[in-house]
């Protein structure tokens, strides 16, 4: 399947043009360079192998039957999975306004028909290398347990996003993939006039650090998610740090921790979390007693004869899960 490519070993080009022999001259050139090589001869082929696929980089024909390449690129833009993904434009249209269109549709180049494939081969070296780059950024902060999101304040529009931010963003809320959630923007506009008051009361000694990043928190059941305003990347936008946790992740932690039953380690961690015997009965369906006597037997285990040295000692492990 084509969703299983090694990408590992290769940089994977998707051409999109509804000329046969353009795509048969550019499919040999890349196929020898060392490319996986993926052909689409129309636009709506073009946007379905791009959400299949995620290629590295598009060669995108500005003029075809159907859906054109400036809307191709439009829609690709339009969607965080394949926003940031490099499109250069092939067309025999060298006018400036046709230029430009390439440009605001999203494209970082173009080349002009009649295509010379050392040209094309140099142009997408070099977008590909900030491509690479940019992809090793988002695996290794997903591989860290950061999923990261660029949002522009203004309107709300994801500009880029990791892999695993998605995955959130689709777990947690009911949105548009390219657009974040509108409580998610009120949150950032807020936080980002906060910030920006807070540096010019410091006179902007420390411009383009944070004095606090403000921090936003959903919660949904036993779930929670923080979203934290990380810094500045253009004049409009914002990279966000969002990370996942939950109570039963802990739980589970301390259960294992100090070789407790699963019922004794939800009761140590609503203790650690400063709950009353009362409280923890009602948020488990026992009585005060239950908990009580439930409580003797961790501190057993636990080496401990109170609840407050019981609940240090299991602090540190929430506190070692919270920074996974």
């Amino acid at each position: 399947m084509l969703e299983s490519l090694d990408r590992s070993r290769t940089d994977v080009v998707l051409i999109v043009d509804d000329v046969p022999e353009n795509l048969s001259l550019l499919h040999d050139a890349l196929d020898e360079a060392g490319y996986t090589v993926l052909v689409a001869t129309h636009g709506e082929a073009a946007l379905q192998r791009a959400a299949q696929v995620v290629p590295d980089i598009i060669l995108l024909d500005a003029v075809m039957p159907g859906i054109d390449g400036f809307e191709v690129a439009r829609r690709l833009k339009a969607q965080g999975e394949t926003a940031h993904i490099p499109i250069v434009f092939m067309t025999g249209l060298s006018e400036t306004e046709h230029v430009v269109a390439a440009f605001q549709a999203g494209g970082v180049d173009y080349v002009v028909k009649p295509l010379r494939p050392r040209e094309v081969l140099a142009r997408i070296e070099a977008h590909m290398q900030s491509a690479r780059q940019a992809r090793q950024a988002r695996n290794a902060l997903d591989a860290f347990g950061h999923a990261s999101i660029t949002v522009r304040v203004s309107d709300g529009r994801v500009l880029w996003q990791t892999p695993l931010a998605r995955k959130l963003m689709l777990s947690w809320f009911d949105a548009p993939e390219s657009v974040a959630p509108e409580e998610l923007v009120i949150w950032l506009q807020g936080a980002v006039a906060e910030v920006s008051a807070a540096l010019s009361a410091m006179g902007g000694e420390a411009a383009g650090v944070l004095p606090a990043a403000p921090q936003w928190v959903v919660n949904q059941a036993a779930r929670r998610l923080t979203v934290a305003l990380h810094e500045p990347v253009g004049d409009d936008e914002w990279l966000l740090v969002m990370r996942e946790s939950s109570d039963q992740a802990a739980i589970d932690a301390i259960t294992q921790e100090f070789r407790l039953t699963a019922r004794e380690g939800e009761v140590l961690y609503w203790v650690v979390k400063g709950k009353t015997n009362r409280d923890i009965g009602d948020i488990l369906g026992s009585s005060p007693a239950t908990v009580k006597k439930q409580l003797e037997h961790i501190f057993a285990k636990l080496g401990v004869e109170t609840r407050t040295a019981a609940a240090g000692l299991a602090m540190s492990r929430v506190a070692a899960l919270k920074m996974r």
